[in-house]
């Protein structure tokens, strides 16, 4: 059982309906008790690093996902569901995250270049991403593959091993993380198209 967590925060839909394309049923749920008993766990997630942590420490969502990722069973975070795995973010202010990985998340400066020109924050659109480990969702995949961002933040890793992606936007930031059975990305692949179908596909035969 896929199981997408529903905290009031992110597309939702539209992540399942990615999943339903490559064969896959995916539950959406707002129920901690289903979410324990989750085969596959995915946490998306659009907005405020600090909301969405309200949001799950509110609805009872915290312990059910530490049990999962402790029990090896797979995990895939998108976008902001990534940023949310590590231990703060300066997103007004300093919040804590889920510290499942050491780190923290930081904002892209608003006077970043590339090649003379100034770059807008957020980071929205069309992106290549470098693959530097295959994780088990790259199956298949390989670098130079366009994905769709949208983020003013990232995260910033204590330990780089954990890197799986990159992807440059005046600099070189994390696009995507792999830990043993942890997988996330900083893009969405649910509006990634092929490479974001085949990403749902690789998460589900997992």
């Amino acid at each position: 059982m896929i199981v997408i967590v529903d905290y009031g925060m992110g597309n939702l839909r539209s992540v399942q309906k990615g999943f339903e394309k490559v064969g896959f049923d995916a539950r959406v749920t707002d129920d901690p008790a289903v979410v324990a008993q989750a085969d596959k766990l995915v946490l998306p997630g659009v907005g405020a690093f600090r909301d969405c942590m309200d949001q799950l420490q509110r609805g009872g969502f915290v312990e059910p996902i530490l049990r999962h990722v402790e029990s090896g069973r797979p995990f895939l975070g998108i976008c902001l569901g990534l940023q949310l795995l590590f231990t703060e973010s300066e997103e007004f202010g300093h919040h804590k995250g889920l510290d499942i990985i050491p780190g923290r998340v930081v904002r892209f400066p608003g006077d970043i270049h590339n090649q003379g020109q100034v770059l807008k924050v957020p980071h929205m659109g069309w992106n290549q991403i470098d693959i530097r480990r295959t994780s088990p969702i790259f199956t298949g995949l390989k670098s130079g593959e366009s994905v769709y961002f949208v983020h003013s933040y990232y995260v910033v890793p204590e330990d780089e091993s954990v890197v799986a992606a990159t992807a440059d936007y005046g600099r070189t930031f994390c696009a995507a993380i792999w830990r043993d059975n942890v997988m996330a990305t900083q893009f969405h692949p649910e509006k990634s198209q092929r490479v974001g179908l085949k990403i749902l596909k690789n998460f589900g035969d997992l």
